[in-house]
């Protein structure tokens, strides 16, 4: 079936890319199978992320299928889009229908992307997976290709205004080699080692990327362990129980 919407979305993103100025660094994007089922898992810092683990994916000649909450789906502009885009609607009280909507494209043949850390991580480290992903991979018997994103943030993440200006912000992408969900593993086990692979990934990303904030006005955007002032994961834990 035509891609009547997902393609000139990719145009429309692509343009605005250019808008910006992004210099985006992606690297690894031959690991994505070319044909055939795959979960990318990627690291979520941005509400832009699914663009950029979706622009890793069109080298590969593959368009991703992003679960992304129910909400998305009903807003008056970007819920056709969704649809459109055949993205899968995640309503949190009733998981069982997104699963299911999620292992029927993957065996199909489609590459679908999950955020297992489910929510944008506002400390800008991992935070710890949901074992969604590795079910799915191992019940549809296709490979789990972990990636990590960078730079994202600075666009437009959770608690900060966006950034659409024409800023050269650099983005950062990296794509692991593809992980076997063999069904002898445990999910909890095989989840815990895709987590190590994108906080790997993650580390390369950051040791890649080509700027440093500008000043002491400019450091919300980098984990406090990297010298930042986003707030530590211990400070959003203490913050959430107040």
């Amino acid at each position: 079936m035509a891609e009547l919407v997902y393609r000139p979305v990719i145009g429309l993103a692509r343009t605005m890319f250019k808008v910006w100025d992004l210099k985006i660094d992606c690297r690894g994007s031959e690991n994505i199978p070319r044909t055939g089922g795959a979960v990318l898992v990627s690291n979520h810092i941005s509400y832009l992320d699914f663009i950029f683990d979706g622009l890793a994916a069109l080298p590969q000649k593959r368009l991703v299928r992003f679960m992304a909450k129910e909400s998305v789906f009903r807003h008056r502009i970007s819920g056709p889009l969704m649809r459109g885009m055949k993205h899968i609607p995640v309503d949190r009280k009733q998981g069982e229908a997104a699963y299911a909507h999620a292992l029927d494209s993957l065996k199909s043949g489609e590459v679908v992307g999950v955020f297992p850390e489910a929510t944008i991580s506002e400390s800008f480290t991992l935070k710890s997976f949901k074992s969604g992903a590795a079910r799915l991979a191992q019940e549809a018997g296709v490979p789990l290709v972990p990636v990590a994103l960078w730079g994202t943030q600075r666009l437009w993440t959770k608690g900060h205004p966006r950034n659409f200006k024409r800023s050269h912000t650099p983005i950062t992408i990296r794509v692991g080699e593809a992980m076997e969900a063999s069904r002898e593993q445990y999910a909890g086990a095989l989840t815990r080692r895709l987590r190590e692979r994108v906080q790997e990934l993650l580390e390369a990303a950051q040791r890649a990327y080509p700027v440093r904030p500008k000043g002491p006005d400019d450091t919300w955007w980098m984990p406090a362990h990297l010298g930042g002032t986003a707030p530590t994961p211990e400070q959003l834990r203490t913050a959430q129980a107040h």
